[in-house]
């Protein structure tokens, strides 16, 4: 992430953090805990159909997303939270950077992180 952070075009250590869930109520449960202790400030809750491996198996199933807007200083938090709360054995948890942005929008995320 670093050399995303020093790269001339980024304008903050801004990222949206993707999670899935298996259900919607455990990702609202997620997302309510991140916004309530300041980790996100918004976190949109997106039905889902995913396919993927496991275990050596090809799975199908209904998942929720959630797109968690926050700071990337917030990331080792955020997944703490998330692991603890998860019941995959090993949930989706990545960061992906927020190049540039509405300042308006990216200082609200700030206030409400903090």
């Amino acid at each position: 992430m670093d050399s995303i952070q020093n790269s001339p075009h980024i304008q903050s250590n801004y990222v949206v953090i993707l999670v899935t869930a298996a259900a919607r109520p455990e990702a609202e449960a997620i997302a309510q805990v991140l916004v309530q202790a300041k980790l996100a400030a918004c976190v949109g809750l997106v039905p889902i159909s995913s396919i993927y491996s496991w275990q050596d198996e090809i799975h199908q199933k209904d998942e929720w997303q959630l797109v968690i807007k926050t700071k990337l200083d917030r990331f080792a938090e955020i997944e703490t939270k998330i692991r603890a709360m998860h019941s995959y054995e090993v949930p989706e948890i990545i960061a992906l950077p927020i190049v540039t942005g509405s300042q308006p929008y990216l200082s609200w995320i700030a206030e409400q992180t903090r």
